[in-house]
């Protein structure tokens, strides 16, 4: 049975670019118009470029958050959000928690949340059976409530938010067998016998348990309350009340430290968190929020069938540009003016990819067939996405359909093609502050022939000089790009929007023969001058492609 839509994530390609985070807003916005009962959200698969933060800051947008993993994590999981439990929740209170819950372990939580530790049924039994511990009541310092409570008792002499804190614990048959044994701050258990309570109290007992409902005289609370000792009377005998006290004290006594324990966060993948139950073999796991504080318990069986995210593609459907764990998603739709590229989904579904210059164009003719109205800020991004795309209608992959589609959101958007896209291409090719890193990844791309993995990036810029100092800025990270992403071959265009020429700088043993083939050029000092050449996805690509697969057929 497929599993329930509880939100679907509308993301574009990793280093997303212009075209990829308007798209999935755009998308996102249409989707949720045509199904309000279902929550459709806007995500982007890596750091965001200027142009694009320039556009987002324009239209009023904040940049969508991000998305890696498309794969199962825990809050996909139905996790135990049971409730953690105090520290200075008893040990017998814990037992009854866990016997009533059915399970074995308990979290405990301070009241902002914070984790503190973990308690385990064996950890309570081990403690039960310490039987000759005495002084374990006093070193937990248990609160007089604990004790009351768990010896179904009364307070009748004391402060009710008092604690035991030193002493041991002893039972009080007759005052000639206690003499010399009790040491100030004991706890004593005794019966019904006068004279055995008032020389308990009398000889510095901290706390006097009287056992069997027996009378406790006006005399004995009298010298208690003078002397500071606390008296309670408990229904059960001197035998089960002395087994029972230990079971008085605080699970922060006996509790695993929260720094000892293995615990997961909602957003660990279940991948992950399955590796660490098989390293540790532990059962179970507390689970915390995106802030930290305690959101539930989660065991190995709790991992065994989570969840698939839903999600839809926008601006790509190559495997190498999606984000990881795909293939452990439920892609409901792609949306793409790309090939058709290496993504399989495992039954059908809506896929629409059109020959023309910008994923938005193919979303405006979407919304015009379900007549959903575009409002001026989202009709801007859409703007954006095809001016960036086909560089203000200049670049080959411009159709007559991306001009139309333009002229139409610009006026319900206001602004003027040209001017606006000069300010927008000027904000990418701003290069001040910016590391060679963040430029490359601004709009780099991963492509595969066979078994041959290449990356082609694009920068567009309105000026030579600003065009120059980005060549100057990336030129020597190529092979470091290269690395990063474990390519043998990076291809990288700076394209003059105004000259309609680029610089193809490169890096890998074969491509310099690989840009000279494809292009027909002599490359000088590693750039290759391409006059005409604006399009990464119609003039670049396919004639990489094609020139790889010849020389591998050669090879042959």
């Amino acid at each position: 049975m497929p599993d329930a839509i509880r939100k679907v994530n509308v993301v574009g390609h990793q280093h997303p670019d212009t075209d990829s985070i308007c798209a999935a807003i755009s998308y996102a916005y249409l989707k949720s118009q045509v199904d309000p009962d279902t929550e459709y959200e806007a995500r982007r698969a890596g750091a965001i470029n200027r142009e694009t933060a320039f556009v987002l800051q324009h239209f009023g947008f904040e940049e969508p958050r991000l998305i890696t993993d498309a794969s199962p994590q825990v809050k996909d999981t139905n996790y135990n959000m049971a409730p953690a439990i105090d520290g200075e929740t008893s040990l017998l209170r814990a037992w009854n928690l866990m016997r009533d819950d059915r399970t074995s372990t308990l979290c405990i939580a301070d009241n902002e949340g914070t984790l503190q530790g973990l308690i385990a049924v064996k950890d309570i039994a081990n403690a039960n059976m310490d039987i000759y511990d005495s002084e374990v009541v006093a070193r937990s310092h248990t609160r007089f409530s604990n004790i009351v409570d768990t010896l179904e008792g009364e307070l009748l002499v004391g402060d009710p938010e008092g604690a035991v804190c030193n002493g041991h614990v002893i039972v009080g048959t007759s005052p000639e067998m206690m003499e010399d044994v009790i040491e100030k701050g004991d706890i004593v258990l005794t019966t019904n016998r006068y004279e055995t309570q008032d020389y308990a109290v009398r000889a510095g007992a901290g706390l006097l348990i009287v056992c069997g409902n027996a009378r406790v005289s006006a005399v004995v609370r009298e010298v208690a309350e003078e002397r500071g000792c606390a008296i309670i009377a408990t229904k059960y005998d001197t035998y089960a009340a002395s087994r029972l006290i230990t079971m008085s004290i605080p699970v922060r006594a006996k509790m695993l430290d929260s720094d000892l324990v293995d615990r997961f966060s909602v957003n660990t993948a279940v991948e992950d968190a399955q590796k660490v139950v098989a390293r540790t073999g532990h059962r179970f796991f507390p689970v915390l929020n995106e802030d930290g504080t305690y959101a539930g318990i989660i065991t190995s069986s709790d991992m065994i069938a989570p969840r698939k995210k839903h999600v839809i593609l926008v601006d790509h459907n190559e495997r190498s540009q999606a984000v990881y764990g795909l293939e452990q998603a439920e892609i409901m739709e792609i949306i793409d003016h790309h090939r058709i590229g290496s993504i399989e989904t495992s039954g059908p579904v809506y896929f629409r990819n059109m020959p023309v210059g910008c994923t938005c164009t193919i979303i405006y003719d979407i919304y015009q067939e379900n007549g959903i109205e575009i409002p001026a800020n989202i009709a801007g991004l859409m703007l954006s996405a095809i001016l960036s795309d086909t560089l203000c209608f200049r670049s080959p992959t411009c159709t007559p359909r991306d001009k139309y589609v333009g002229e139409q959101l610009a006026k319900i958007c206001g602004e003027d093609p040209e001017s606006y896209a000069d300010q927008m291409f000027d904000a990418g090719a701003d290069l001040t502050g910016r590391t060679a890193d963040e430029v490359f990844n601004s709009d780099f791309k991963v492509f595969s022939r066979g078994d041959v993995r290449f990356g082609v990036g694009q920068g567009s810029f309105m000026t030579e000089a600003s065009r120059k100092a980005a060549e100057e800025l990336v030129g020597p990270y190529l092979k470091d790009g290269a690395a990063v992403n474990e390519l043998p071959m990076v291809f990288y265009l700076f394209t003059d929007v105004k000259s309609q020429t680029s610089d193809m700088l490169y890096w890998g043993a074969a491509a310099e023969e690989v840009a000279s083939r494809a292009f027909g050029v002599t490359p000088v000092d590693d750039i290759a001058i391409l006059p005409g050449v604006v399009s990464r996805k119609k003039q670049v690509i396919p004639a990489l492609m094609e020139t790889l697969q010849r020389m591998q057929e050669e090879q042959e």
